[in-house]
This record gives structure tokens, sequence and C-alpha cells, in this order.
């Protein structure tokens, strides 16, 4: 997402929420005979869901490609592959383990590439956060947003959107969990991130709670959720530390008990079901800005 300029981002946003609206009355299909290659080396509800259905409504087609689909698990090189599905299709989306596989991808194929999550990044999921963050709070500048858990692929691509949002970010997290380096260094330059180990004081006056799981598929083992129990649980007294009107994100999937209480994810301030409905809305933009350009 830090390819994007802050006017793209916001540009993006604007388009989503077009996009939302005119869907009452059917999207046009500006993608017609359009085709989007998904590579899936894990599993995934919203992000198969929601580029597949985008692509229909949008009059495009979407190909679901497993790790046993694509000749890819028997030893073909990415760089075979993206030339080869280049030639098929008008843009290849990837969800993968390996952030380097998507590098590879985009540096061979001759179409865009959207990573649909690596273990570095989560750029889609984002897009979409700040589309409900801007139909929740009518702006994206200027808040401050708080992330509770671990420092994470989601987490790292959260500063990054925050920066092209203009809006600081607080990140609690248990030592030796806190998000990469480089990207809270490079967000340093336009927006405040404040790293913390203290839940309490990033939540103090937050416009936005934000949080994840504390093992995923990148990090199964299931001692991690010690370190971060009971601290870093987004619970409603935590939720009393911030803004009577603040309001609480999740990616999902989301396990309650664990990184969030039914009480605050089940709750009034929780907006968990826009934002997942808004994949589909953001995911739409992206790929017409992409495939249209």
């Amino acid at each position: 997402m830090a390819e994007l300029s802050p006017k793209e981002f916001a540009q993006l946003i604007d388009l989503s929420i077009k996009l939302k609206k005119e869907l009452k009355k059917g999207n046009k299909p500006v993608l017609k005979n359009k085709t989007l290659a998904m590579i899936f080396q894990k599993p995934s509800t919203r992000t198969r869901v929601s580029f597949e259905v985008g692509m229909f409504q949008l009059g495009g087609y979407a190909i679901n490609l497993s790790s046993d689909d694509t000749q890819l698990s028997r030893g073909e090189s990415v760089e075979d592959t993206a030339k080869t599905l280049s030639r098929y299709t008008n843009c290849i989306m990837a969800r993968v383990y390996d952030h380097d596989l998507l590098e590879k991808l985009s540096e061979h194929a001759t179409v865009p590439v959207i990573n649909g999550l690596s273990d570095t990044f989560h750029p889609c999921q984002i897009l979409a956060d700040f589309v409900t963050i801007k139909e929740k709070k009518g702006k994206i500048k200027n808040l401050k947003i708080a992330w509770i858990g671990d420092g994470n692929n989601v987490c790292n691509s959260m500063i990054i959107g925050c920066a092209l949002a203009g809006s600081d970010i607080s990140v609690a997290t248990p030592k030796g969990f806190e998000p990469d380096k480089t990207v809270v260094n490079e967000a340093n330059k336009s927006i405040k991130v404040v790293l913390t180990t203290d839940p309490i004081k990033a939540v103090s006056n937050a416009d936005v709670v934000v949080t994840d799981t504390f093992t995923s598929i990148h990090n199964r083992d299931p001692k991690r959720t010690k370190k971060f129990l009971p601290k870093y649980q987004v619970n409603s007294a935590l939720m009393k530390k911030a803004k009577k009107n603040s309001i609480f994100m999740h990616c999902l999937p989301a396990k309650r008990g664990s990184e969030v209480t039914a009480s605050v994810i089940d709750g009034p301030q929780s907006v968990v079901w826009d934002e997942a409905e808004n994949r589909l809305h953001s995911q739409k933009a992206l790929l017409v800005s992409l495939i249209r350009a």
C-alpha cells in the first residue's frame, strides 16, 4: 500500500463508497470480458468471496487457483507462472505465505499483481478498514487509531494506511511483538506512531480501536496466546478508555474470549460486519482502478 500516494488512497476510498451506493441499482459491467487470476496458498473466506463476487458484479470473471491447481505445487518457477498468467488474465491476486513470492510475481508479470495477504502485509484489509472509518467518522484524517495485540502483517499495513490517511496511531504489543521497524520509521515521517506495551495508554482518547487474533496462519503456536492474555484483550473495560463514540474493528476471523470479548465484538461499538462487507466494495474499486487503467 506504500506504493499509493495519499491522494490515490483517498480516491480509492471514495470510489469504494461510490460503487457501494451504485450496487443497489446494479454496478455497470465496466470489467466485461476481463479476468482475475486468484492464487491461494492458504484458506480464505473474505478474500476469496469478495474478489470473486466483486469481479462478477463488475461483469468480469475470477479464476480460483488453489495450491494444487497450478504447476507451482510441482516445482514450476514463480517467474514462469507470472509470465503465463499474464497472457491469459488481466490481473493477478495472490494470498501467500511468503511476501517474496508476491514480489517475484510482480517483477515478472505484465499485468497488475494484488497482495491478497502475505506474512508481512495485508493492504486490501486496510483499504476496507479506512472505507469503514470514512463511513462511520465522516473523515480519515486527524483521527487517533489504537492497535492492540500482535504487531503482525495487518498491523504493518494499518500503520501505512494511517500515514496515507494522515491519522496518528498507537500500537500496544508485548515486548518482542512490535510491528516492522522500517514501516514504523517511514510512517513517522508524516504522522505520529507510538509504540507501547500499555494497552490503556494506546486506547486513551482513541477514535478507533483495532485488534487481530494472537495466533494465525503464519503463527500457529498456541503458546503465543499466553504472552497476550489477559493484558492485551480488548474488553468493555478497555473500550471505556477510548472516546465514547469510538468504534471497534477486527479483520476476522475472531476468537471471542481471546483477543476480544463477545461484549465488544457483538456490542454497539463494533463495526466488524460493515468492515467485512467493505472488503467487497474496496476491492471492486481497486480492480476497476487497476484493470481499466
